[in-house]
């Protein structure tokens, strides 16, 4: 009995490029690898089946900078916001400290 092989992820990819890219036959590639040419097959097809989802382009202006950026400006408003709650509230307690006599 055969024992069953694995290929990571890479080396599919490895493969799938040497076939697409470098132009190597099919069945050059799977009698290296002692690899069955459906095998070699179902990877393709996964691969052309998930090509979509990859080619997607993200939409214009949501770079992660950008949303790093925005994120940054919103969280420093509050802290201005905080800041100015924080010296109303200084100020006020020294007044009433005033008033009261209080040093």
């Amino acid at each position: 009995m055969r024992k069953r092989r694995h290929f990571t992820p890479e080396q599919k990819a490895d493969l799938l490029r040497r076939h697409i890219v470098d132009k190597v036959p099919v069945s050059d590639i799977c009698n290296e690898h002692k690899l069955q040419p459906s095998v070699f097959y179902d990877w393709l097809k996964l691969l052309v089946a998930q090509a979509p989802a990859v080619l997607v382009s993200p939409p214009r202006g949501s770079s992660p900078e950008k949303k790093l950026a925005e994120k940054v400006a919103a969280l420093e408003e509050k802290l201005a916001k905080k800041d100015a709650v924080i010296a109303e509230i200084s100020e006020e307690f020294v007044r009433l400290k005033k008033e009261l006599g209080e040093s």
